[in-house]
């Protein structure tokens, strides 16, 4: 019975919030991100990576070998992808 409660309680945060993230600008939509990540990565070392992760990893991994992908400093990915969505 906990569960369920515990389950509706979180569809209903989900569903309001879903509702009020709508309403916000792209801007504020990458600031909510960027503050949700900064808040998951505090634990990361009690994030389990998902299976999938390994295999994007490799496809990464030989794109770079093969040339057809590029290595940028993060601060300058976080600047290009701020110029592209804002």
């Amino acid at each position: 019975m906990y569960e369920l409660e515990c389950l509706s309680y979180i569809k209903s945060i989900v569903m309001q919030t879903k509702v009020d993230i709508e309403n916000l600008t792209k801007k504020e939509k990458l600031r909510l991100m960027h503050a949700i990540w900064e808040n998951l990565v505090k634990d990361e070392n009690q994030i389990e990576s998902p299976e999938w992760h390994e295999e994007v990893l490799r496809d990464t991994e030989k794109r770079l070998r093969s040339g057809k992908e590029r290595v940028i400093d993060w601060r300058d990915a976080k600047e290009e992808l701020k110029k592209r969505f804002e």
